[in-house]
Order: structure tokens, then C-alpha cells, then sequence
């Protein structure tokens, strides 16, 4: 069976996406992306491999994204400045697309060769811009990279959740947080 005209994969994977940051991760299957696409399910299968194989494009997809967002956040910018430009910008792309936020997540576990290296390249963008920020050793600087990752991922995750309930603004709080963990650096690697 050929593809049919006028569909392709970066269209497939958009919609997706699209499906997935509308009603979840776990509304993504073939029945409802057809559905959406206005096509039958068997069609999927001239560009992906089933639902596993769907699943792991759109994770690329969004590392993809996820990256360019982060690598625009920092560019122009150093120390702390830097570190802020890329926090925001991770939580707002895990507000922006939670459903293409949660595919990138199990990213690490996969066999698929692209998938690693984009996940790969986001890490060192991470640590490029920590690393320069604080100018520490390569060690240390994994360590504050985990511990940035956690804090933004925690954030984006209990946001996501509903997990905030007080009324203190959410953008004050991510500042707040990200003000103390750099301080923390500050002085444990500066004083």
C-alpha cells in the first residue's frame, strides 16, 4: 500500500503532538490519531511502526523542540542570566506542550540511535551552559545539571498535576527556586 498523498511524517507526528498536549500522552493511539488525520488506522503504518514506533518519533520530536527552545533561551546570555534563560524556557515548554513534554520523558530508555543522540545533545546543552556559568569541574557540573533537571522536571510535573494549590504566582516561585539553587552553587563552589 503507498502513503497517501499529501500525508507525511512530519505532518503525523504534529498532530500527534497535537493530540497528545490536548488530552494526554495516553490519548495517543493509532484509532484516534486516523481519526483526527481523517484516515483509517492501517494508513499509519506506511510511515511509522505501530504504536511504539509513533511513541518514539514524537518523543524525538519534542527533545527536538524542547532543545531548540532551550538553545534560543541561552543564546547571548552567561552566568546566571543563562541558567534562568533555560529554566523558563523548560517550564514553559512543559506548559506550552504537557502531552509532548511527557513523550520526551522515557526518551533515555530507548534503543533508537537518533533518540539518543538528541537526548544527548540537550544534556550537554545543559551542561555547556552550567558548566560556563559556574566554571567548575566537568564532575561537578553533572551533579548541578542532575539537580537542575530534577528541579525543573519536579516543577513542570506538579504544575502539570495540579500539584500548586496555594495562591502564591507560579513564575515568582520557579525564580524563587532557581534564585536560591544558583546562590547555593555560589556558595558552595565560589566561597
Amino acid at each position: 500500500m503507498s502513503p497517501r498523498l499529501g500525508l507525511d511524517l512530519s505532518t503525523i507526528i504534529q498532530k500527534a503532538a497535537q493530540l497528545a498536549d490536548e488530552n494526554g500522552l495516553e490519548s495517543v493511539t493509532l484509532a484516534s490519531l486516523a481519526q483526527k488525520l481523517g484516515i483509517r488506522s492501517p494508513s499509519l503504518y506506511n510511515h511509522v511502526d505501530g504504536l511504539s514506533g509513533l511513541k518514539e518519533k514524537l518523543a524525538l520530536y519534542g527533545l527536538k523542540n524542547l532543545h531548540n527552545k532551550l538553545l534560543r533561551a541561552a543564546a547571548g546570555r552567561s552566568g546566571d542570566d543563562a541558567v534562568f534563560a533555560i529554566g523558563r524556557a523548560y517550564i514553559t515548554f512543559a506548559r506550552e506542550h504537557p502531552g509532548l513534554y511527557e513523550a520526551t520523558l522515557p526518551a533515555q530508555h530507548s534503543d533508537d540511535a537518533e533518540l539518543l543522540k538528541v537526548s544527548e545533545e540537550l544534556i550537554q546543552l545543559i551542561i555547556q551552559v552550567m558548566h560556563h556559568a559556574y566554571d567548575m569541574k566537568k564532575e561537578d557540573t553533572i551533579h548541578l545539571v542532575r539537580g537542575f533537571r530534577s528541579l525543573m522536571h519536579g516543577f513542570a510535573s506538579l504544575e502539570r498535576s495540579g500539584g500548586f494549590g496555594l495562591p502564591v504566582n507560579l513564575d515568582e516561585s520557579i525564580q524563587v527556586v532557581l534564585q536560591a539553587y544558583l546562590s547555593g552553587i555560589r556558595e558552595q563552589f565560589h566561597s
